[in-house]
C-alpha cells in the first residue's frame, strides 16, 4: 500500500506514541504496517475494542503474514489470566436489579420498592468500581455519578447500605458463590497488577479505554503504542475515559480520511468546532481524501433507541412496498431494557394488565405513575425510553412492531436490507454508502441556548460527547449524507454530497438535557423528555382534542390524501390532533398502511 507521510512517520518511530486518527484515516492498516516493520522475533499484543473488530484484525493480520501477533480485547485477555486460575464462572450479561435485591436480602424501611431501587444503585456502583482504576471500593464516591435530584436524595439517604451492598455483591463474585461477570474478571485482572511477555502493545480505540485496562497497559515496560480519534469518545456513560488527552506520550496524527471526500470531512470539521463554545477551539485538520465508492449500502442512525424506532415506524409507513430491513444488533435489543423489561411489560402496566407483564420488577409497580418514580429515582434511561414510545403509539405498538420483525432479515442477508437501522454506538467501526441522520442529534442552536441556561448539570464533558456523537453519527458516510437541516452548522455550504432533509419534530431530542442518564445504546431517558410526554392514557383526550371523535368521511379523504402526499406522520398527528398510534390505526382502517 502507498504509504501517506503521516503514516511514515508513525511506522517510523521507535518509543511509545500516541495516535489521533480521524474516522476512515486507516489507523487498522498503520498499525498493521508498524507491525510489520518491529524487528523479527518481536512480541506484539494488539488490543482490539471488541469481538467484531478482533476478529476482523485477526483476519486482516493473518492475511498479511502476521499471524505471530497475539490480538485480543481487553475482556478476552483478561479472561484467559483470571477465570481459569480462579475457577470463576461467568455470567453471559450482568445481573438483574431484582437478582441483586433478591442475592443480598435487601430491605429499605418506609421506602416503597425501596429493595429493587438500592439494587439498581449497587449494580451501577459495581460497574463503576470494576471500570475504575481504584483498588478499594470507598476509594470512589458514587453520589458524584448521579444527577437526577431524586435519585441523588436517595443515594445520600441510603450511601451506607449501596456501599455495603456493592462490597458484598464483589465478595460472593471473588469468593466463587454467584457466576461473576465480565467486568468482575477485568477488574481482577487489573488488581492482580500483571506483567505481560510482549515487547509492543498497540492499544485501539483508545478515546474510549476503561480506566482499569489504561492502568493495566500504562503499567507495561512494553513499547507502547495507543490509537484512537479524540473526537470519537461516545462511553462517557460507561466510565471510559478519553486516554488521548490524558497518556503523556509523543502525538502523532492521522488527519486523512479515505472513507470520504471533502464535503462531508468539511462538515465534519465545522461540527467539531463547536466545541469552541465549550472553551478552547480545538484545532481540527481533517482530509477528505476518499475516492467515489460503489457502496450500496444504505442506514438510517440515531442517537438514541427511540430516534431509530421512530425513524424505522416513518420508513415502513412511508415507504409501504418495502420488503427487507435491518437492525445493527438485532431488532429485540431494542425493545428491551438490559434489566429484562420490554416494551411489551410497559404497554401492559400503563394499560393496568399487570397480569401479562413478565417482567418481576415491573409487575411490582402499581401503574404507570410508580414506574414513572421508579425511573427518576434509579435513573433508568433505558426503562424512560420504553415508557415514551408506549405514550407515543399506545395501542399500536404492538402490530407496529410486529409488522418491523416481519420485514427483519438475519445477519447472513444483511447484504440485501433496502434500509439498515443502528444507533451511533452501534453503528461504531461501520461504514455505509449511504446515511440518512435522525434528528434526535444535538444542534449547534441547541447548544447555545442549553449553555445559556448556564444549568450545573449541563457539563462540558457530556455537552463534548453530544458533539461526538453527531460526528461519529455522519462519518460514517462514503458516498451520501442526509443531514436534518435543523442540524447543518451555520456556516454549511452546500455540495452534492451532502442532502439537505427537513428536521422531522416527530423525533424527541434525547439531546435537549445531555446531562440526563443515557444507556449503552444511546437511550435517552432524561426527566425533560418524560415530562413533554407525561400522558397517562387516562388523559390522552387533554392532550391530543380530538383523540376520541369519530372520523368523518372529508377528513378520512384529507388524511388520504396528505398520506399519499409524503406528509411526516408527526405533522399528521399534529393537523388533525390525535397521537400518533391514532393517526396509524386510521390509515390501516382506510387500507393505506399495513393490512385494513
Amino acid at each position: 500500500m502507498q504509504l501517506t507521510a503521516e503514516q511514515q512517520a508513525i511506522i517510523a518511530t521507535s518509543g511509545n506514541c500516541k495516535i489521533n486518527a480521524v474516522a476512515g484515516s486507516g489507523k487498522t492498516s498503520t498499525l498493521l504496517q508498524y507491525a510489520a516493520t518491529r524487528p523479527g522475533g518481536a512480541r506484539i499484543l494488539y488490543l482490539a475494542f471488541n469481538r467484531t473488530v478482533r476478529e476482523e484484525a485477526i483476519r486482516r493480520f493473518t492475511t498479511a503474514g502476521l499471524s505471530q501477533v497475539r490480538i485480543e480485547t481487553a475482556h478476552s485477555l483478561a479472561y484467559r489470566h483470571v477465570v481459569p486460575q480462579y475457577g470463576y464462572q461467568v455470567r453471559a450479561k450482568g445481573y438483574l436489579t431484582r437478582e441483586i435485591a433478591e442475592l443480598l436480602g435487601l430491605s429499605v424501611a418506609g421506602e416503597k420498592h425501596g429493595a429493587y431501587i438500592l439494587a439498581n444503585h449497587i449494580g451501577k456502583f459495581v460497574s463503576l468500581f470494576c471500570n475504575s482504576s481504584a483498588e478499594k471500593v470507598t476509594e470512589l464516591d458514587y453520589t458524584e455519578t448521579v444527577r437526577d435530584e431524586k435519585a441523588r436524595g436517595f443515594v445520600r439517604t441510603h450511601y451506607e447500605q449501596i456501599v455495603q451492598g456493592t462490597r458484598m455483591l464483589l465478595g460472593k463474585m471473588d469468593k466463587g458463590q454467584i457466576e461473576c461477570t465480565h467486568d468482575f474478571y477485568l477488574k481482577k485482572f487489573q488488581l492482580l497488577a500483571p506483567q505481560l511477555p510482549f515487547d509492543y502493545i498497540l492499544f485501539d480505540e483508545g478515546q474510549d479505554a476503561s480506566p482499569a485496562m489504561l492502568n493495566v497497559f500504562l503499567r507495561q515496560p512494553a513499547i507502547k503504542v495507543i490509537v484512537g480519534d479524540t473526537h470519537q469518545q461516545i462511553y462517557g456513560w460507561r466510565h471510559a475515559v478519553n486516554a488521548l488527552e490524558s497518556v503523556p506520550f509523543p502525538a502523532l496524527p492521522l488527519s486523512a480520511s479515505f472513507r470520504f471526500g471533502p464535503a462531508i470531512a468539511r462538515l465534519a470539521t465545522q461540527v467539531l468546532q463547536w466545541k469552541g463554545h465549550l472553551g478552547d477551539q480545538p484545532l481540527i485538520d481533517i482530509k477528505g481524501k476518499g475516492s467515489p465508492s460503489e457502496d450500496q449500502s444504505t442506514a438510517t442512525i440515531a442517537r438514541s433507541n427511540l430516534g431509530l424506532l421512530l425513524a424505522a415506524i416513518r420508513y415502513i409507513t412511508d415507504n409501504r412496498q418495502v420488503q427487507r430491513i435491518y437492525f445493527e444488533g438485532n431488532i429485540n435489543s431494542y425493545t428491551y431494557a438490559d434489566d429484562g423489561a420490554s416494551l411489551y411489560d410497559v404497554w401492559y402496566l400503563c394499560n393496568g394488565d399487570t397480569g401479562k407483564v413478565r417482567d418481576p420488577l415491573l409487575r411490582s409497580l402499581g401503574g404507570e405513575t410508580e414506574l414513572e418514580e421508579y425511573i427518576e429515582k434509579t435513573e433508568d434511561a433505558q426503562l424512560g425510553t420504553l415508557l415514551d414510545i408506549v405514550r407515543e403509539y399506545g395501542n399500536e405498538i404492538f402490530d407496529l412492531l410486529r409488522r418491523l420483525k416481519t420485514l427483519h432479515i438475519g445477519d447472513d442477508r444483511r447484504h440485501e436490507a433496502e434500509m439498515i437501522f443502528s444507533t451511533v454506538h452501534r453503528s461504531k467501526g461501520m461504514e455505509y454508502g449511504t446515511v440518512h441522520l435522525a434528528s434526535d442529534f444535538l444542534s449547534e442552536s441547541r447548544l447555545e441556548r442549553l449553555l445559556a441556561t448556564k444549568k450545573e448539570e449541563l457539563a462540558t464533558p457530556r455537552l463534548n460527547e453530544e458533539i461526538n456523537l453527531l460526528y461519529v453519527a455522519l462519518t460514517r458516510a462514503r458516498r451520501l449524507l442526509y443531514m436534518p437541516e435543523a442540524l447543518l452548522p451555520k456556516d454549511h455550504r452546500p455540495s452534492v454530497e451532502i442532502r439537505v432533509v427537513r428536521a422531522l419534530p416527530e423525533v424527541q431530542e434525547a439531546a435537549e438535557s445531555p446531562g440526563g442518564s443515557r444507556d449503552k445504546r444511546g437511550s435517552s431517558g432524561t426527566r425533560a423528555a418524560r415530562e413533554r410526554t407525561k400522558t397517562p392514557f387516562q388523559e390522552i383526550r387533554r392532550a391530543h382534542k380530538n383523540a376520541y371523535e369519530a372520523w368523518s368521511a372529508e377528513s378520512d379523504a384529507e388524511l388520504r390524501q396528505l398520506f399519499h402526499r409524503g406528509v411526516p406522520l408527526s405533522e399528521l398527528a399534529g393537523h388533525f390532533g390525535r397521537n400518533k398510534g391514532a393517526i396509524l390505526a386510521r390509515l390501516r382502517k382506510l387500507g393505506c398502511f399495513g393490512e385494513s
